[in-house]
């Protein structure tokens, strides 16, 4: 465009100015395209967070795999339907993730979360080695435990492996890590008549695992509820599907084959012994030291219990 002859002309100083804002946005453009390059300006990145040796980055690919966001949100991105993901390891811990992913269709119970704790690398990342202790640092925990504990979920039980948990719980400690500047806010449950919503008082004490069912009918009813309580259905099916563990359907009496190339029949005292010491004998197919020793967690009368249970799954009774 050109001035007309006779009247002002400003087309220089436009164009200089359009000049001159083109080129702060083009230097503002090259400053911040400079800078994504630099480090993490102190917020954490997954490669300097692991879980107890697994990885935060693996798990990330753990939690694509299984479409994860199909149900959950995690930093602002997902779907509803399940609880927001970003803060829940800084909010339950560990030994309550370890109890309840291997077996995410039922609420874990003390006793399962306390037996995650006999495992010392999950007591050290847990910063606590007893329930009381674990229970007064995770609140959520607690509260979970004690609105739903032993109840069941909407969540599918996922086929995970034991390298898949935790560097799913890896990826989960990373992203409770993140300075997410107050995502997610925290929901407001005012005025809502729902039992779940209600408020809860502090952190509960946890009962006994013997005294957290009714007293069951039978021996083997209460050999399930035992079973139950302290996790051991986390990891062993009622029917013969393997899970972490070989399942217990049709197991009793059985001849199971040993890794030594040995084989052991599936009596009383070979259940009572894979229930106090589970290294003295292991199964061929699975590694050593996946399960903890249950003889201090339960008296004598409970693992005769879980045999009895184990007993009226099924299988040959001499």
């Amino acid at each position: 465009m050109s001035c007309a002859p006779g009247e002002p002309c400003e087309e220089g100083v436009k164009r200089r100015r359009a000049l001159i804002v083109l080129g702060i946005m083009g230097a503002l453009f090259i400053a911040l395209s400079a800078a994504s390059f630099l480090d993490s300006r102190n917020q954490v990145v997954p490669a300097t967070v692991s879980y107890a040796g697994y990885d935060a980055i693996e798990g990330k690919r753990v939690f694509q795999a299984w479409n994860c966001m199909g149900c959950h949100t995690i930093v602002g991105n997902g779907a509803y339907f399940g609880p927001d993901l970003t803060k829940l390891y800084g909010k339950v811990g560990p030994a309550w993730m370890e109890a309840f992913l291997p077996s995410a269709g039922a609420w874990p119970t003390s006793g399962a979360v306390q037996l995650q704790l006999q495992n010392a690398a999950v007591a050290a990342e847990a910063g606590v080695d007893s329930i009381d202790a674990y229970l007064a640092k995770y609140p959520a925990a607690a509260e979970r435990i004690t609105r739903r504990g032993a109840h069941a979920t909407l969540m599918p039980n996922l086929p995970l492996s034991r390298e898949e948990i935790g560097h799913l719980i890896a990826f989960l400690k990373y992203t409770s890590s993140m300075n997410t500047e107050g995502w997610p806010p925290k929901p407001r449950v005012d005025g809502l008549a729902f039992a779940q919503a209600a408020p809860t008082s502090a952190s509960p004490q946890p009962a006994p695992i013997a005294a957290q069912s009714a007293e069951p009918a039978s021996e083997a009813a209460r050999g399930a509820a035992v079973a139950r309580d302290t996790g051991c259905t986390a990891c062993h099916a009622s029917s013969t599907q393997r899970l972490v563990g070989p399942g217990w359907g049709g197991l009793y009496g059985t001849e199971v084959a040993l890794a030594d190339g040995s084989k052991a029949p599936a009596d009383d005292a070979y259940l009572t012994e894979s229930i106090v010491a589970p290294d003295a004998k292991i199964v061929a197919g699975f590694a050593p030291h996946m399960m903890p020793a249950y003889g201090t967690m339960l008296d004598e009368g409970e693992i005769a219990a879980i045999v009895a249970y184990i007993r009226s799954l099924g299988g040959e009774h001499p």
